[in-house]
C-alpha cells in the first residue's frame, strides 16, 4: 500500500484509490514505519515464524511489485512510477535511522 501511494504521490496525487478504499499519506505512513520497526529490531518474526529479516523483505518486495504490476496492468505499470516509488520506499525502510515523514526524501524527485 505504502507503495502505490508514494507512485500517486510522485504523480502529485494527495490520496489513492487502493482495493477500492482511499488511502492517503497517514495509512501510508503507518505500512512503512511498521517495515521499518521490523527490520530494525531484533525478534521481529511474522504471525508464521519466519524472523524478518532484509533476506524476508526484499523477497516480499519483489512479490508485491509483482502483485501492483498485475493489478495496475503492465502499461499503467510501464508508464507510472512505480519503480521509483519502490526505491524510495527500500531507501525509507532501510535507513539506519528512522526519516521523519515518508515524503521528504520524495520531494526531491518532483518535476
Amino acid at each position: 500500500m505504502a507503495i502505490q501511494y508514494l507512485e500517486a504521490w510522485l504523480q502529485c496525487s494527495g490520496a489513492a484509490g487502493i482495493y477500492n478504499v482511499m488511502e492517503d499519506a497517514a495509512t501510508a505512513e503507518i505500512s512503512r514505519s511498521q517495515v521499518w520497526q521490523w527490520l530494525h529490531h531484533a525478534n521481529a518474526m511474522l504471525a508464521d515464524g519466519r524472523e524478518i529479516s532484509t533476506e524476508l523483505y526484499r523477497g516480499l518486495l519483489s512479490e508485491e511489485m509483482e502483485k501492483i504490476k498485475s493489478m495496475v496492468g503492465a502499461p499503467r505499470f510501464a508508464a507510472g512510477k512505480y519503480e521509483l516509488a519502490r526505491q524510495l520506499f527500500d531507501q525509507l525502510v532501510m535507513a539506519k535511522n528512522f526519516v521523519e515523514f515518508l515524503t521528504l526524501v520524495a520531494y526531491e524527485q518532483l518535476e
